[in-house]
């Protein structure tokens, strides 16, 4: 019985090319890169310490009155007489000469000068402003009577702070966490991938709502702030903008290290060179007058003159607020632009694997 085996034939698949090249695993960090991360990091931390210590600490040591403006009023001979003993000072005050009390008290409340000494017959007159700085009427009363010898002098706040807070302590304290509410909008909207009108949205809404809190907070639960609340929500709200845009924009231009750079900026140099606690003229020079540059110095400066002095002197700041304002949401836009652009003209690199051979 013959037996018959059944072939079957076919054809196999062909293989698909292997490459030559291995394939490359993901490069891991070398000792070397270790070396020099441990490096950055224990160089950079006491840079930043120095830093933070010289910009806090270094014009709160050395307070002191630099041509801080003062008025003198009163008779011609009685208020020359006044006028040299305060020059006597050097450098401390800027005098302003005025005809009468009347005088001195319209510069008060127009925030040209922080108080004026009137000469009278029976001896000087002290007026003060509070409401423009605590620190400095205080200053100016422990002057005037040490120059007067001791004597009691007659002393009148023409503009006072408010009731519940004599000192300012609680609208000093708000420089802080306007200055955190800001550089927090930036850097929300930088992480969440927002761009262009769509983060500009969400920083005029968030600054918006914390300008309405903290003007809420401030004028009826702390009672710092009197006067239109409007214009203080506001002005609280313009400040926290200034502060995101500005985080935002350089992040939108610089990438995620532009929001280090601006909470760097703001925070150690415009917080402790604004002069809230004291004034600007207080600082040494040139920090009173770059922190009145900054949103925080323009900030108070702002809050204080809508608060207390009817919107007296409130264009410089508000000006300086907006400036921040317009150019951190102009390099928002710029920085959207950028990318779009980027994205657009990148080319698209496509491979083509060779047809499998039959």
């Amino acid at each position: 019985m013959s037996a018959e085996s059944a072939t079957h034939t076919g054809t196999a698949p062909p293989r698909a090319p292997q490459s030559s090249q291995p394939s490359q695993s993901p490069q891991q960090p070398t000792p070397s890169s270790h070396g020099r991360h441990v490096v950055a990091v224990v160089v950079l931390v006491p840079v930043l310490v120095a830093l933070a210590l010289w910009a806090f600490a270094w014009p709160a040591a050395r307070t002191a009155p630099r041509d801080l403006p003062l008025g003198v009023a009163g008779p011609a001979t009685v208020a020359t007489q006044v006028q040299k003993q305060l020059e006597e000072h050097e450098g401390a005050f800027e005098i302003h000469r005025y005809a009468d009390e009347a005088a001195a008290r319209d510069a008060i409340e127009d925030r040209t000068v922080y108080g004026a000494v009137v000469a009278t017959e029976q001896g000087p007159k002290l007026l003060t402003a509070s409401a423009a700085s605590p620190f400095v009427a205080q200053l100016l009363q422990q002057s005037v009577t040490q120059q007067a010898g001791g004597a009691q002098v007659r002393t009148v706040d023409v503009v006072p702070a408010a009731e519940d807070d004599p000192r300012g302590s609680a609208l000093t304290s708000s420089v802080l966490p306007l200055t955190l509410a800001g550089i927090a909008a930036g850097a929300v909207v930088t992480l969440l991938g927002l761009r262009g009108r769509r983060a500009i949205v969400a920083l005029v809404g968030a600054s918006a709502l914390v300008g309405l809190v903290a003007a809420t907070l401030a004028s009826s639960w702390l009672g710092a702030l009197t006067g239109n609340w409007w214009a203080q929500a506001g002005a609280l709200g313009l400040a926290t903008l200034a502060v995101g845009a500005a985080v935002a924009g350089l992040a939108a231009l610089l990438g995620p290290p532009g929001i280090g750079l601006g909470g760097l900026v703001v925070m150690l140099l415009g917080n402790p060179f604004s002069g809230a606690a004291t004034a600007p003229e207080m600082l040494p020079d040139p920090v009173g007058t770059i922190g009145q540059w900054l949103p925080p110095g323009a900030g108070v400066s702002l809050l204080r003159s809508i608060s207390f002095f009817d919107g007296a002197a409130s264009a410089a700041p508000a000006l300086t607020l907006t400036w921040w304002a317009a150019l951190g949401l102009g390099a928002i836009l710029l920085g959207s632009a950028l990318k779009r652009r980027k994205e657009t003209t990148a080319p698209t690199l496509t491979e083509h694997e060779p047809a499998p051979a039959n």
